[in-house]
């Protein structure tokens, strides 16, 4: 790496995580009303390695070579010409691109200023660049579609995961009564979240537990094993949300019999939500977990612990080392 070149993770070829190669690479230049940020932290996301494996978001041509990641914490370093919200030194979190290309696992990224939003401060960069894929998601979903009210049930499926928990305590911060779903292993860990009912998926089916929800949010996006049986106990006039997969056409079948909103979301950027976010995490009524992090190097290992389906919160990659921007790995 010189002052002209960075590392990042990209990849010639689409497949298994051994197709992502550290590489060095030009340091992007911001255009006009864009900022550049350097990196501390980026999230590693579900989409991440669906991506890497040629089955990212459908619609959307991805072309190799091709960076990975959206997620991303750090510090503004240059400004282009525009910009008057953001400025060199500030500390910033965001989900550029979304769902371009980002290239997020890398020393730099470029992006347009309002993008991002101004980290929150009671957390360093690997906690904030666990929250915007995840918060965004279940933000956009619980807020701006579903405009969850105190006293509304909420039903959660895959609680405790990255978007799950964030969800929940999104969910809960607006005053509604949460109900989670996840494996027994979860419910401490949620019920330390404050979620008021959980459902062991593996030792109960949710909707012989569960009646007269006002919101399912399905993290699972399963017709069958999620879907269908959701939609059967959410109240007539109520919402059904799919993510990931939207609704297919069964299940908006079902829900239109039962009097039901059914839809799916994409979640994209967008920095007033995420300093709406900021405000709860400083306010003390979010907190991102992170399961486990991986220097940059490792990026392949951290999309395979995400891809197993077991992680509890986030995996983050560290790319500068004790949030220090002049001491990288």
């Amino acid at each position: 790496m010189t002052d002209d070149t960075m590392r990042a993770i990209r990849q010639n070829a689409f497949g298994g995580s051994e197709v992502l190669r550290l590489t060095d690479v030009p340091v992007p230049v911001p255009l006009p009303t864009e900022v550049r940020v350097r990196v501390h932290a980026a999230g590693v996301n579900p989409v991440d390695w669906k991506t890497r494996e040629g089955h990212g978001v459908g619609g959307v041509p991805y072309a190799l070579p091709l960076g990975a990641g959206w997620d991303v914490s750090g510090v503004v370093d240059a400004v282009g010409f525009g910009v008057t919200t953001l400025k060199p030194g500030d500390e910033v979190y965001g989900m550029p691109w979304f769902p371009r290309e980002a290239g997020a696992y890398a020393d730099y990224v470029t992006a347009p200023s309002r993008q991002f939003a101004r980290k929150p401060r009671t957390i360093g960069h690997v906690e904030a660049a666990a929250l915007p894929l995840a918060a965004l998601t279940a933000w956009q979903a619980l807020v701006d579609t579903a405009d969850v009210q105190r006293g509304q049930r909420v039903l959660v499926h895959a609680a405790s995961g990255g978007v799950g928990h964030v969800a929940v305590q999104i969910a809960l911060a607006r005053g509604a009564h949460v109900i989670g779903v996840a494996s027994g292993a979860r419910e401490d860990f949620l019920r330390s979240l404050g979620v008021q009912e959980f459902v062991d998926y593996r030792t109960a089916h949710f909707a012989e537990r569960i009646d007269d929800v006002d919101l399912a949010l399905d993290l699972v996006g399963d017709p069958a094993t999620t879907g269908t049986p959701s939609i059967a106990i959410v109240k007539p006039g109520g919402l059904y949300i799919g993510v990931p997969g939207g609704v297919a056409p069964q299940l908006a079948a079902a829900a239109r019999a039962r009097g039901v909103r059914a839809t799916g979301i994409l979640v994209e950027p967008d920095g007033h939500a995420l300093a709406a976010i900021a405000e709860l995490v400083d306010s003390g009524r979010l907190r991102p977990a992170v399961q486990s992090t991986f220097p940059l190097q490792e990026a392949s290992a951290a999309q395979d612990a995400v891809a197993s389906g077991h992680t509890q919160g986030k995996v983050v990659i560290e790319v500068a080392v004790n949030d220090d921007p002049d001491r990288l790995l």
